[in-house]
């Protein structure tokens, strides 16, 4: 197995996004959004379930679904049609992990193979499909500084933009008044529960592992147009 790159510590804030293969779409309908954002919940657990067995016949709504301990904690996400963005940690080692025998086990990369197994063998399935989904394994990348967490924070919120201007992050965006209306419409990301929306998908985040610039924010919009000045 190839060595990762960037070390996934536990405790440490990443950057985790991927794509479809050759930057193909892969959400196609509003179904496919659905159900990658439902897995977002479903699979950040360490219990073994089957969507169909533990969803779809009992009859249940995902975000319903008892997962129990959850194996990381999500500060930001966006779903776009070929890519997703995370911004993920895990709180300090707990009881509960080490007591399965799993403490030199990373939870990190555990939630992002159910995750992605999961997506693919739905994905495959509907769309009779074989084969690799994603472009190699997931990307991951080390976040150490306020300056660098703010950027993303922003950077993922404000990523829908490019559906409507491509070259925002080089060139800025054209028009806020447009781009934040765009924002407001576009519910494949934790941007409506930054916004205060109370919906189902709010059970998705776990802030108390992060910083608390990124909770009760007064103004979320300017916050996160303030924090573009920053890079990674």
């Amino acid at each position: 197995m190839a060595i990762r790159k960037t070390p996934l510590v536990d405790g440490e804030y990443y950057h985790i996004y991927n794509r479809g293969n050759s930057k193909q779409k892969i959400f196609l309908d509003k179904e496919d959004y659905l159900h990658f954002i439902k897995l977002l919940f479903i699979c950040n657990s360490n219990k073994k379930f089957k969507f169909r067995d533990n969803i779809v016949d009992p009859k249940i709504d995902a975000f319903d679904f008892n997962r129990k301990e959850p194996l990381v904690s999500i500060g930001a996400w966006v779903v776009m049609p070929n890519h997703f963005h995370l911004y993920i940690t895990t709180s300090h080692q707990s009881d509960w992990w080490e007591s399965l025998g799993l403490d030199n086990k990373n939870r990190i990369s555990e939630f992002m193979r159910k995750l992605l197994t999961a997506y693919t063998l739905y994905f495959n399935g509907k769309y009779k499909r074989t084969g690799s989904l994603f472009e190699g394994k997931f990307k991951s990348v080390h976040i150490e500084k306020d300056n660098q967490a703010k950027y993303l924070f922003s950077y993922i919120h404000l990523n829908p933009i490019k559906l409507i201007q491509k070259d925002w992050k080089e060139n800025g965006i054209k028009n806020f008044e447009i781009a934040l209306n765009y924002l407001h419409r576009y519910k494949w990301s934790s941007y409506f529960d930054f916004k205060n929306i109370k919906r189902k998908e709010n059970k998705i985040l776990n802030l108390i592992d992060f910083p608390k610039y990124f909770s009760n924010l007064n103004d979320f919009d300017n916050e996160i147009l303030e924090w573009l000045k920053y890079k990674e």
